[in-house]
């Protein structure tokens, strides 16, 4: 029973992973501003793991250049993002991925 237990957990925390890699961390490797400055530049504006998750979440449902953390030249550059196509329990998960992957907090020495 624990066996069952425990692939299960590996099987959605893959299926999950893989979400976050194929919708984020593959398309931001092909411009000049990482995950992790992008990451830097939402902590910097709303200070919280939840008010950084919540804007995350309405940009990229709902994105425009008013909601936006990016710099008008890199607006100017590539465009804003388009609305995103995953499911809402999808970018959740995907949002929490991101915030483990680079959050400080519990981090600093």
């Amino acid at each position: 029973m624990v066996k069952i237990f425990l692939s299960i957990i590996l099987f959605v925390n893959i299926v999950f992973a893989d979400i976050y890699q194929t919708n984020c961390s593959s398309c931001h490797q092909k411009i000049d501003v990482t995950l992790e400055k992008l990451f830097f530049r939402y902590l910097l504006k709303y200070s919280s793991e939840k008010n950084v998750k919540k804007s995350l979440i309405e940009y990229l449902q709902n994105p425009t250049v008013d909601t936006t953390v990016m710099p008008e030249a890199f607006i100017k550059r590539y465009g804003i993002k388009k609305k995103t196509t995953l499911k809402d329990e999808e970018l959740r998960k995907a949002i929490d991925i991101y915030w483990e992957k680079y959050k400080v907090f519990g981090k600093l020495k």
